[in-house]
């Protein structure tokens, strides 16, 4: 009889052991869950928030720079760059764009932006010799410009593409630019170049 009862004992210490056992497989499922969502979390969070690239002119370097008051006309040629900041963690794929330069509202020329793709965290950099020339405008406005010396011009650009994130998720953005340009008509130098 003490046999039985050591018996049933013992198989009620296996149930409890199993039991125990059980408690202990359902609490690690519960963390591995829950650490699971936290990583997930961050990641949608960080990684995969897509922000919008950054476009932008590089340095200015004049090679050429006539103005004449008396006639009130201008001409310019310089080397550029224009940079593509990528800061997302995938390739912005972009068409191709164009980069208006304006005087005072009016165009006075044009570079055009190849399509390409800047990678993952990095600027796309594109060498670019920019012509301008104010034969199209009113001489009105430019007399006044050209007599004090400093000529300002701005630099407008738009490039749409998209961004892919885990060779699975695209997302469309498009960046914008628009820089102001001023040259220092006198010493035939890049006075100013500030970009949003």
């Amino acid at each position: 009889m003490a046999w039985k009862q050591n018996d049933a004992e013992s198989l009620q210490s296996a149930d409890e052991l199993k039991r125990q056992k059980r408690i202990k497989l359902a609490i690690y499922i519960g963390i591995f869950i829950v650490f699971q969502i936290i990583v997930i979390t961050a990641m949608s969070l960080t990684v995969m928030k897509v922000k919008t690239p950054k476009l932008r002119l590089g340095n200015i370097n004049v090679q050429e720079l006539n103005s004449t008051p008396t006639t009130p006309s201008f001409d310019t040629k310089f080397t550029t760059q224009i940079r593509v900041k990528n800061t997302n963690f995938g390739p912005y794929k972009f068409d191709e764009g164009t980069v208006t330069f304006l005087f005072q509202g009016a165009t006075v020329g044009q570079v055009s932006i190849p399509k390409s793709k800047a990678g993952m965290l990095s600027t796309k950099k594109i060498d670019v010799e920019v012509s301008l020339s104010s034969s199209a405008l009113s001489s009105s406005n430019i007399g006044n410009e050209l007599s004090s010396r400093v000529l300002t011009l701005n630099g407008a650009a738009r490039l749409t593409g998209k961004v892919e994130l885990m060779f699975i998720m695209k997302k469309k953005k498009a960046s914008t630019m628009n820089c102001t340009i001023a040259f220092a008509l006198s010493s035939k130098t890049l006075k100013s170049l500030q970009c949003k």
